[in-house]
């Protein structure tokens, strides 16, 4: 059975909104888009690309596929990090789309959200790697269909924004890695409890 694990930048407070860009996601007023520039070191960039090789499939919500794919789909395919993001196939979960031509390599899901991802996590194939999408991520987090958090966490507490776990719900977690950068950046990775 392949594993979906939930790959995010995250504050010290929860926050997942926007790590990318001043403009990114401005819902609900937030004005803290691209704090995690100042953190940088090589060693996310590794992350990203270790996870990248053990996975096949990126699930990602609506609006995480549009920044994702109007940044990424116009990079040539020798591009060492726009060419591995194209090139692997993307499942975007919408109601609203009609079309994945935006992107390359792209599957719409619009309807029996979480009967098709426990499908997709019976294939066979490598792991299925999120980031972002929160809305998403909470249906995920919600019917226990994760089987690991892979996080990046920031030190910094932004006070606002989109957080990584539902509101009210419990999740027991098993830390299986930990690693500290010299930015502040601690990266961990943690398995649900059994």
């Amino acid at each position: 059975m392949r594993e979906l694990i939930i790959a995010q930048f995250m504050s010290l407070d929860g926050v997942i909104q926007a790590p990318g860009g001043a403009d990114e996601d401005t819902d609900g007023g937030f004005t803290h888009g691209g704090w995690t520039f100042p953190y940088w070191h090589d060693s996310i960039g590794a992350h990203f690309f270790q996870a990248m090789s053990n996975a096949d499939a990126l699930l990602l919500g609506r609006k995480t596929w549009q920044i994702h794919g109007g940044a990424f789909d116009p990079m040539p395919d020798d591009d060492p990090f726009g060419g591995t993001m194209n090139k692997v196939r993307k499942y975007v979960v919408s109601t609203t789309l009609t079309s994945t031509d935006a992107w390359r390599n792209s599957t719409l899901i619009s309807g029996n959200v979480v009967e098709e991802i426990r499908k997709l996590k019976q294939e066979p194939g490598k792991n299925i790697l999120l980031d972002g999408s929160s809305v998403l991520a909470h249906t995920l987090i919600e019917n226990d269909l994760v089987d690991e958090y892979a996080l990046h966490v920031y030190p910094i507490s932004l006070g606002s924004g989109k957080r990584l776990f539902p509101e009210g719900k419990r999740v027991n977690l098993t830390l299986v890695e930990s690693e500290l950068l010299p930015t502040g950046v601690v990266w961990q990775r943690y398995r649900p409890a059994k």
